[in-house]
């Protein structure tokens, strides 16, 4: 596979005055490529303001409406409603020309792509807009993201939940208050330009069943193939490539598509050619096996080390985790900043995180800044780390952007002229001098932006209601842990990984996964979800583009298989910039679309590095974990995802 990426070009990031398609669609399911619109609604409005416009319709998908139970939708409702393609003209026309914009908008925008597709029609979209992504970017003090709490929130009625129209109309209030918001914060907005990386010609193939063993290693000359070696064929052969295939399968073994350094052997009667995988095979030292000689090996296949399971690894390890519930976050000492590397092994580097100690839980608490969100304004990179890094230690969550959550601000030398600086008074934010993490106050305090740290504090602005607050998300300091809930097959929703940087205008960042067995290696090349592949092959991994300066990984850990032990979430950048240059990435942790967050950890220790591991899921027993790592690569993003295992292409 290749990692080269479109161009990512928004304009107007700070012009709020569009015409907006307002949309919403009610389906079968959650798989675009698989399930169908049942219902859709389109309310336009115009840069005032005001609606122009408004449609909506019932669909007859022609298949089973699915769960009736939160749309009320059946089969009987939807006879002789109108076919997508019947109705496909009118809704294009409402969309030319107008940004779209829908809650979790990616999900309505994918369904809408492929229901034009399958009409063989252009969708007329060139921009969208989540107003859950700019409502992520405001940070209104409401218990979650979700619509039905923002229409609360904001006061907007809603009359109906999961109906199309209602739905859309409660949107356009949402969307009206929340850019109000947005401009009291002088906020970009988070324009995606469409179509997204997730385009149909991306469409995941069939899932490829996993093969049940671990990887042995490479084949022994003259020996035994094992349950678990990762097999490559090329050439011509006798046998045709299906049943090879399908009898190497049926034995325990995993065939692969192409060659690596964890390729265990490759199947040939060319060995000389010049083939791409034989030559790669030349190069990494693979042995080759020619086709007789794989056949006669495939009758005595000796037994593997399966995948273990999460009881049979806890077992082995003597570790057990409680799932009841979301444990205490193991919240460490912060960890400096590693020495760059030029091209290190992952599960390597990984381990150079060390594991952080599980303290009282008390005495995370009770610290100066507890419950408090400060941002920090100006400085060199190095500066600015560091203070972010002691508003951690103090208790505190360090903000990357100017949100409704921000409680404080500390300004550093350069910061005076930051455009958000302007905004504090109007906001009632208290602004400190660059001493004032030395010895904060108990209770926030208000100082001119000129001022010296010792300058006396005015009082704070009026906290929010309690019952409106936001629930706080546990603070992590770089390796810090939490333990999840445990996963339900019936009803626990994909966990999202988001990761949120400041607006870039000289870079391009990517936010990219893997999904990794005990031997920290990709299965196979289609569990690298990145830009051009945005979903893994069994949809258990996607990659969501939320906005220029915000993308998200989700991720269903009930639905993967056993050998799955990690799903690794990665930054990088395209282009010469480093994340020295780009500043801190805030990784959060969130249990499903909308939901209020777990955990949130601040990263900004790397300096020269082009390529950042920011987090990941993984196994303790039966436990799932998310730690916040901050690793950073010197390397691009080819040399981390060679270490995992994925073969990319020079």
């Amino acid at each position: 596979m290749t990692l080269s990426s479109p161009s990512r070009d928004v304009p107007g990031l700070r012009d709020y005055a569009f015409d907006w398609a307002l949309v919403d669609v009610e389906t079968s399911g959650l798989i675009a490529r698989r399930d169908r619109v049942l219902s859709v609604a389109v309310v336009t409005i115009g840069p005032d303001g005001e609606q122009t416009g408004e449609f909506s319709t019932l669909l007859n998908p022609g298949c089973d409406p699915g769960p009736v139970d939160v749309h009320g939708l059946t089969a009987e409702r939807l006879l002789g409603a109108p076919t997508f393609e019947q109705v496909a003209g009118r809704i294009g026309a409402l969309l030319q020309d107008r940004v779209l914009v829908a809650h979790n908008a990616q999900f309505d925008y994918d369904f809408l792509a492929h229901e034009f597709a399958r009409a063989r029609l252009y969708l007329p979209v060139s921009q969208r807009l989540c107003t859950l992504a700019l409502n992520r970017q405001v940070d209104p003090p409401a218990a979650d993201m979700k619509l039905g709490t923002l229409a609360a929130h904001y006061g907007v009625p809603q009359t109906r939940a999961h109906d199309a129209l209602d739905d859309t109309r409660v949107l356009a209030g949402i969307l009206r208050a929340t850019l109000r918001e947005a401009a009291r914060l002088d906020l970009p907005l988070p324009l995606v330009a469409c179509p997204p990386r997730q385009n149909v010609q991306f469409a995941p193939q069939p899932p490829k069943t996993p093969c049940a063993y671990r990887n042995p290693g490479r084949a022994e000359a003259g020996g035994p193939l094992v349950q678990g070696m990762k097999i490559a064929i090329t050439g011509e052969t006798a046998t045709s490539r299906a049943e090879l295939v399908a009898r190497s399968v049926a034995v325990g073994l995993n065939v692969m598509s192409s060659v690596s350094r964890h390729t265990s052997a490759l199947v040939t009667n060319e060995a000389g050619s010049a083939s791409a995988k034989a030559q790669r095979a030349a190069a990494e030292g693979v042995p080759v096996i020619d086709e007789h000689t794989f056949l006669r090996l495939l009758d005595d296949v000796r037994a593997g080390t399966p995948h273990r399971g999460g009881a049979e690894r806890a077992e082995a390890s003597g570790a057990v985790g409680s799932a009841s519930g979301v444990a205490a976050a193991v919240l460490g000492t912060a960890v400096a900043a590693p020495a760059s590397t030029a091209a290190p092994a992952p599960p390597t580097s990984v381990a150079a995180v060390p594991a952080p100690r599980r303290p009282d839980p008390a005495a995370t608490t009770g610290r100066p800044l507890t419950g408090r969100r400060v941002l920090i304004l100006g400085g060199t990179h190095s500066a600015a780390a560091a203070a972010r890094t002691r508003v951690v230690e103090l208790g505190g969550s360090a903000a990357i952007n100017l949100s409704r959550t921000v409680t404080d601000a500390v300004l550093l030398p350069g910061g005076e002229t930051d455009r958000r600086l302007r905004r504090m008074p109007e906001l009632g934010l208290p602004v400190h001098g660059e001493h004032w993490l030395n010895a904060p106050g108990a209770a926030p305090g208000a100082e001119s932006p000129a001022a010296d740290s010792s300058s006396p504090a005015v009082g704070p602005p009026s906290p929010e209601p309690e019952a409106d607050r936001t629930p706080s998300p546990l603070v992590l300091p770089r390796g810090g842990v939490v333990d999840l809930p445990a996963p339900r097959q019936d009803a626990t929703p994909p966990w999202h990984i988001t990761a949120a940087w400041a607006p870039q205008e000289a870079a391009e960042i990517d936010v990219v996964a893997f999904v990794l067995d005990e031997d920290e290696q990709v299965v196979f090349d289609e569990d690298f979800v990145f830009y051009g592949a945005p979903e893994n092959p069994a949809g258990t991994v996607r990659l969501l583009t939320d906005g220029p300066a915000e993308q998200t990984i989700a991720v269903d850990l009930a639905s993967l298989p056993p050998g799955s032990r990690k799903v690794a979430v990665a930054a990088a950048i395209d282009g010469e910039a480093t994340f020295g240059d780009i500043g801190a990435v805030q990784v959060t942790a969130v249990p499903g679309t909308g939901a209020a967050p777990l955990a949130r950890a601040t990263l900004d220790a790397a300096t020269t590095e082009r390529t950042l591991l920011l987090a990941e899921f993984y196994r303790r027993g039966p436990v799932w974990r998310f730690r916040a790592v901050g690793q950073g690569y010197d390397d691009g993003l080819a040399n981390l995802a060679r270490g995992y295992g994925v073969d990319i292409a020079d």
